[in-house]
């Protein structure tokens, strides 16, 4: 579909269930869930295990192919936490897996399919083992992880580094550069003299984002109807 021809009192019903749907089912499954947290079809967001923790205006995207899971283990070491701070972005299809510490940095972004493991999963030697040798991530500030790229055990990335789409981290990366490749290295260092725009420079004012997007919502949404709505469920158009 080429375009939403959902009638604005029906976005605002949805709005309506997904946050139910966070109150009476994500919330409990989380040691914390911050203000301002937006989970977009919350039914898709899968979380497993104790010790996940959400920060203020935390951002979740899901779909029904691509979900979102986070994991933590316990084992005879100890448990795993996941630390997702404020103005974080999870897109679709990221995946964090931690038995001891993976912290996600305030306004970090994790691309779709993006993976974070603190973990071997199995002993190298003794393939029987569960949990293998773990060591935590630690993710900066205003960090971007692009499509597709893994996060390996022990790595720490510094603030505002990106990592390049499909790359395979598997050491620490210094702040302000952008990394690439398999295994990942640094490819260009940031321009120093250049300031950042960050999440969490949009997010700083979440009321009154949250009521100027309602109004633009309203507005692109005021000629919409429910009988276009159902039409272009039952007998779409090329211009739908």
């Amino acid at each position: 579909m080429r375009h939403d021809h959902r009638p604005y009192a029906l976005k605002r019903f949805l709005n309506v269930i997904e946050n139910a749907w966070i109150r009476h089912f994500v919330s409990p499954q989380l040691e914390g869930l911050g203000s301002g947290s937006l989970i977009m079809k919350p039914w898709y967001l899968h979380l497993h295990g104790a010790g996940i923790h959400f920060g203020d205006a935390v951002h979740v995207i899901t779909s029904r192919d691509r979900t979102v899971r986070l994991t933590t283990w316990q084992h005879e070491n100890g448990a795993g936490e996941i630390h997702v701070h404020d103005h974080a972005l999870l897109c679709p299809g990221v995946r964090i897996d931690a038995a001891s510490s993976v912290i996600v940095g305030r306004g970090t972004m994790l691309a779709a399919g993006a993976y974070l493991t603190d973990a071997d999963w199995h002993g190298i030697y003794e393939r029987a083992k569960p949990i293998g040798e773990t060591r935590p991530i630690v993710l900066g500030e205003n960090v971007w992880i692009g499509d597709g790229a893994i996060v390996c055990k022990g790595v720490e990335i510094g603030d505002n580094t990106i990592i390049g789409a499909g790359a395979v981290v598997t050491k620490s990366m210094p702040a302000n550069v952008i990394a690439a490749g398999n295994p990942a290295a640094v490819v260009r260092t940031l321009d120093e003299g250049r300031s950042y725009v960050t999440r969490s420079d949009l997010l700083a004012d979440h009321d009154k984002l949250t009521h100027d997007i309602e109004l633009l919502d309203r507005a692109l949404r005021k000629d919409n109807s429910w009988w276009g709505w159902l039409r272009s469920l039952l007998a779409p158009r090329r211009d739908d």
